[in-house]
């Protein structure tokens, strides 16, 4: 059973960082897609980025580059994302999403963790 897992939001101020974990289970993640979406108060879902075995690096949407940043350890089934110089903009609910026995990112991901909520505010 594939299960995702987030953990590491939280209330952050401008300017901070923050690192968010993704916890993956019932796949292995070099035989897997995983990446990162969000879901602004009033706004739709938009893709934050996405690693696979097989890239030499991180797939990031045009609004994510600079300041993101995905990684991951196969050995603990874990992938991460990174968020540096925190807006009150990047307030969301970050969801872990997933596609298994893939060599790419395919952008529209089959499975869904339940989410962590960042709340960057003063």
């Amino acid at each position: 059973q594939v299960q995702l897992v987030e953990s590491g939001g939280g209330l952050v101020h401008p300017g901070g960082s923050l690192r968010l974990s993704c916890t993956a289970s019932g796949f292995a993640l070099d035989f897997a897609a995983v990446g990162w979406f969000r879901q602004a108060p009033g706004k739709e879902r938009e893709e934050v980025g996405c690693i696979v075995s097989n890239d030499p690096s991180p797939f990031y949407a045009e609004s994510a580059k600079g300041r993101f940043t995905i990684s991951r350890d196969n050995a603990s089934n874990t992938v991460y994302l990174h968020i540096d110089s925190l807006k009150p903009e990047d307030t969301a609910i970050y969801y872990c999403t997933a596609d298994v026995l893939v060599k790419m990112c395919a952008h529209h991901p089959e499975y869904w963790g339940q989410g962590t909520q960042v709340t960057v505010s003063s």
